[in-house]
Formats: structure tokens, C-alpha cells, sequence
């Protein structure tokens, strides 16, 4: 027996969890932009993933207009940042409301460090930053899409194999539905199948 959900019948609410819930693990997608008055802000979101490799662009969706949208439009950039098992606390603090003259950085305890192409700090905690130009930005009922086309990579070199970086080193968290989130990674490898017949 399946139980069926219909969307036009939801509150926005439960379409939210409902949604966040059943489409999962998402990754984290650990957003750092500045403001026009100079204040680092940082915040997870978790609607998060790869848009394109030619040109390499990542997206990321702000549920809502909060300082990260606001400071892109802005400035025109920002960082994603890993987001590690072994920072999940100061992640989920940095998710907490906080007024837009306080950053996040501070409040969490986490250290700036600077990029190479853009003025936006990265988190020196993180193993893995993006440091992104704005590529479009789409809005779409109460969300906004935010594509970044990458500018450089910099990843934590001892969690890299040659070029390659390692999923069981970088340790990255996921959110799950409600208050759940991904914290081991059981990983399989498996030969892709290129072609059928």
C-alpha cells in the first residue's frame, strides 16, 4: 500500500518537508559573501549541486530572500565552502537568523581566509572551497536560484590522491529531512556501465 500526497492540497509547509525529506542526501552548500558595507556573512544551503562543467557553474537555491542573496546581488560573488562532519556544530549555528551588521564567522569562531579571485572570504576550517562569480540568477515563486560559474578550487591537500580528492578524508556533511543529518559516508565502488548491447 502507497499513501498519496497531493501538491495542490499541502501548505507550503509540508511540501517543504515533504520534499526535503524524500529527496536526499542533499550536500551543503556552505555560502560566504560579503555585504556592500564590507560584513562577512556565512550560511549552509542545502539545496545545493552542479550545474554545468563547460562553462563550471554550482547551484544553489536561497529558500526565501536572506543576507547570502541579498550580498550576491550586491557583490556579484561568493564562496561555497565545504561543509565537514567535524564542523556540524558551527554549521548549524551559522544557519541561526543573526542581524545582517553581525558575521557569522565571528559568532561561530571560524577563521577568514582569503581568495585568490574573488574579494569573499573563505572558511580556513573547510577542506574544499569554491570560489564563484555570479553566472544568472533566477527567481522562482519564493525562491531564488543561484547559479556561480567557479573560478578556482582549493582543496585541503591531504585529502587529495594525486588530483583526486577522497570522500572518506573531506568527510562532507548532508542534510536529511527535519533535524537529520549525514554524517558517514558508506562508500561503493562500482564500474559505470558506458554502453548496452
Amino acid at each position: 500500500m502507497k499513501t498519496d500526497f497531493h501538491s495542490g492540497e499541502m501548505s507550503r509547509r509540508d511540501m517543504y518537508r515533504m520534499l526535503t525529506a524524500v529527496v536526499v542526501p542533499r550536500p551543503v552548500a556552505w555560502v560566504s559573501t560579503t555585504s556592500a558595507s564590507g560584513v562577512d556573512n556565512l550560511a549552509p544551503h542545502s539545496f545545493f549541486t552542479v550545474a554545468s562543467v563547460d562553462p563550471p557553474v554550482v547551484q544553489f537555491t536561497s529558500v526565501g530572500v536572506k543576507d547570502s542573496l541579498r550580498n550576491i546581488k550586491s557583490t556579484e560573488e561568493f564562496v561555497v565552502n565545504m561543509a565537514p562532519k567535524n564542523l556540524i556544530g558551527a554549521v548549524n549555528l551559522t544557519g541561526a537568523s543573526c542581524p545582517p551588521e553581525v558575521s557569522e564567522f565571528d559568532v561561530a569562531g571560524l577563521t577568514r581566509e582569503a581568495s585568490m579571485t574573488v574579494a569573499t572570504p573563505r572558511v580556513a576550517e573547510s577542506p574544499v572551497s569554491l570560489e564563484c562569480a555570479l553566472h544568472d540568477l533566477i527567481p522562482m515563486g519564493n525562491c531564488h536560484l543561484v547559479f556561480g560559474k567557479v573560478m578556482h578550487t582549493v582543496v585541503e591537500t591531504s585529502m587529495l590522491e594525486g588530483s583526486h580528492p577522497l570522500m572518506n578524508k573531506m568527510a562532507p556533511l548532508s542534510r536529511l529531512g527535519l533535524d537529520e543529518w549525514g554524517t558517514s559516508v558508506d562508500i561503493q565502488e562500482l564500474k559505470r556501465i558506458r554502453t548496452l548491447g
